[in-house]
């Protein structure tokens, strides 16, 4: 039997959300895929996200969505969620028979509350569907070469036609979030903005807050952004005293807000059904424990039709790994997802 080497039309790098929607998809269109995940395990990320319950998307309109998460990130992502809105991300996974639970603000979640699930439906599919998944596997190297490009790793080389570099961030780096996928795109000659913490707790020394560590609000509690004593930001949601500060929902998606605005300085008010209180210049967490790593690959270096770099052809990024992300709720799944999706849809246009 003749011997023939072939590229893999399609290498996806990194096997979180983006990348496991990615080959998901890919297998459903017909092009042949494998996914290389530096961790042993697939999805690592989804399990912690929402406490373990994975809350995957929220059941909004996409203009709703992107009306939420704002600018820049909107316009970059209006194709990318418009063509895969949280409906067909939510049909998606019902179709393939995970039971959903919807929240009173639309937020959906499995319904056995585990977010084990979600990654089973990939995984499944995956299977099914002979997808390669080489876990234990980093990439070390990305070399673009006449007809593709070399991938490198620690125990072999291989031929792809095109590469996804879908490998999340910089935070929870045990989850295999370590910044590699921004560090290929700076070596091919891509711009990366500075890695820096999105949605993240909030650390304050005042005694009368610190006194109250364990306290949780879920219902009727707000928090606002102050700069120089006016309210700039507000947002409704969880508010959570822990032993070095504020966290919960309300108080991530302020301080969200101050990283894309570069604010650096801002107190916090936090009301709750029991009462208010002010944190004057608290200081965020670590980026190793936000939700979700602002900056990333520059946005203007990416074409927003298709998810392909402007300067290397055959190049596509999904994900975190962007500088793209939104509130806490559901979004930066679903945004990991919809780039996922128009990449995986642009490479098969490529493909004719």
């Amino acid at each position: 039997m003749a011997l023939t080497h072939r590229p893999v039309p399609l290498a996806i790098v990194g096997g979180g959300a983006a990348g496991l929607f990615a080959a998901s998809v890919a297998s459903s269109r017909g092009i042949g895929c494998l996914v290389l995940e530096r961790k042993a395990r697939i999805g690592s990320k989804m399990l912690m996200t929402a406490n373990g319950r994975c809350n995957f998307t929220k059941d909004i309109t996409p203009e709703r969505m992107l009306a939420d998460i704002g600018e820049p990130v909107a316009s970059f992502a209006a194709t990318a969620l418009r063509e895969c809105p949280p409906s067909m991300v939510a049909a998606g996974f019902k179709a393939r028979g995970l039971r959903l639970k919807r929240m009173v603000d639309g937020r959906l979640f499995p319904a056995s509350g585990n977010a084990a699930d979600v990654v089973h439906v990939f995984g499944d599919q995956l299977r099914d569907a002979s997808v390669p998944l080489l876990t234990n596997c980093p990439v070390t190297d990305l070399q673009p070469v006449k007809n593709g490009f070399i991938v490198a790793t620690r125990n072999f080389t291989l031929w792809a036609r095109n590469v996804l570099l879908a490998t999340g961030g910089a935070s929870f780096p045990k989850t295999g979030s370590v910044g590699d996928g921004q560090e290929f795109a700076r070596r091919l000659g891509l711009r990366v903005e500075p890695l820096r913490a999105g949605l993240v707790g909030c650390e304050t020394n005042e005694p009368a807050i610190l006194a109250m560590a364990g306290a949780r609000f879920e219902q009727g509690a707000t928090a606002a952004l102050l700069v120089d004593g006016r309210e700039v930001f507000h947002a409704a949601g969880e508010v959570e005293v822990e032993p070095w500060g504020v966290s919960g929902a309300a108080v991530y998606n302020c301080t969200r807000y101050a990283a894309r605005q570069g604010i650096r300085s801002f107190a916090l008010r936090m009301d709750t059904p029991e009462g208010s209180w002010l944190v004057k210049r608290p200081a965020m967490r670590p980026l190793k424990e936000a939700i979700v790593t602002m900056g990333g690959v520059a946005l203007d270096e990416i074409d927003p039709d298709t998810m392909e770099s402007r300067r290397v052809p055959g190049l596509y990024f999904a994900g975190e790994v962007l500088d793209i992300d939104g509130p806490t709720g559901g979004y930066n799944l679903t945004l990991a997802f919809a780039t996922a999706n128009l990449a995986v849809r642009s490479v098969r246009s490529k493909q004719g």
